[in-house]
């Protein structure tokens, strides 16, 4: 953690300076999560196992440039497409070389696995031949034409491959993300539980279950694991800006915006802290407050799916 007393440019400003010169903007995980219209779940499970990277990283927050946008858009095609996380992993790790960045967009979906596409050909992870009509068929349109929508459920043997000893926590981990992205937060939080009880608490697990326990709708719950979180790294500004959201939810306006305002100090770039802030200050009548966090919002993030509601408020909405 940096010394307070060091003064650094303000991410603000170079978001501002970046802008100006014509480059994209920077994506949170839960930014990117809603523009790609992805399980958050996934997301995080593959920044985990290196399929994303995000150019910058600290106090907990993980930063996409555009390009890292497409490299998850293509992997959603494959969660589309009904392969779980693990067959995912396996597959692209298979057809990537080392030092290599994976080919992402020249795999396409059949069954349960990816092959390459080359020449008109698809090729298997072995380097055999593959032929499939129904594939093939699609590959006059390029492999952008396939479905993306949210994942199909995993497959029935995902909790034998969790427990076959081998890497069991990075498994439980996979299990747990393959559930969560299928919409099965009560089996996803079994999963942590699970995780938590054969490795102990880290404030990233914490900070999973406290995620799947909002979507499960038992707030309170969440709220716990949040803090647990945090007091594991006081730094983790994603579970300090979820904890704001949750106690919002749960009626403690005051200290919701208390959590959000201090990711704000420790992170001025963060949007989704600035939008969060932003609807707490108008229900609590601080509509001012709220216009200044939203018109930081949308120069920070001009290009986010929050950014229409953002807009409207401000037009008087």
């Amino acid at each position: 953690m940096p010394s307070p007393q060091v003064q650094a440019p303000s991410p603000v400003c170079s978001l501002f300076e970046r802008q100006q010169r014509g480059e994209p903007q920077l994506y949170t995980l839960a930014l990117m999560a809603d523009v790609l219209a992805l399980p958050p779940a996934a997301l995080r499970h593959w920044l985990r196992v290196g399929l994303l990277v995000p150019v910058r990283r600290g106090d907990g927050v993980a930063w996409f440039d555009y390009p890292q946008l497409v490299a998850g858009r293509q992997l959603g095609r494959f969660l589309a497409a009904g392969l779980s996380l693990r067959e995912i992993d396996s597959s692209v790790t298979a057809f990537t070389r080392p030092g290599s960045p994976p080919p992402l967009d020249r795999l396409l979906p059949d069954g349960r696995r990816l092959y390459l596409h080359r020449d008109g050909r698809l090729i298997g992870p072995g380097g055999q031949l593959h032929l499939s009509f129904d594939t093939l068929d699609r590959l006059a349109d390029g492999p952008s034409s396939l479905p993306f929508t949210r994942s199909a459920v995993p497959t029935d043997d995902t909790a034998e491959s969790a427990a076959d000893g081998t890497d069991e926590i990075s498994e439980l981990l996979a299990l747990a993300a393959d559930l969560e992205a299928a919409g099965e937060y009560a089996e996803a939080t079994e999963a942590l539980r699970a995780v938590l009880q054969a490795a102990g608490p880290t404030a990233e697990v914490s900070f999973a279950l406290a995620e799947v326990l909002s979507s499960l709708g038992e707030l309170s719950a969440a709220r716990e694991r949040y803090y647990a979180a945090i007091e594991l790294d006081t730094d983790h500004l994603e579970a300090r800006a979820g904890l704001g959201r949750v106690l919002a939810a749960l009626g403690d306006p005051l200290l919701a915006l208390a959590a959000l305002e201090g990711v704000i100090a420790r992170e001025p770039a963060y949007p989704d802290a600035h939008f969060h802030a932003a609807v707490v200050l108008r229900s609590l009548g601080r509509r001012a407050e709220a216009e200044r966090r939203l018109r930081t919002f949308l120069a920070i993030a001009p290009e986010s799916p929050w950014a229409e509601r953002a807009r409207g408020w401000l037009a008087g909405g």
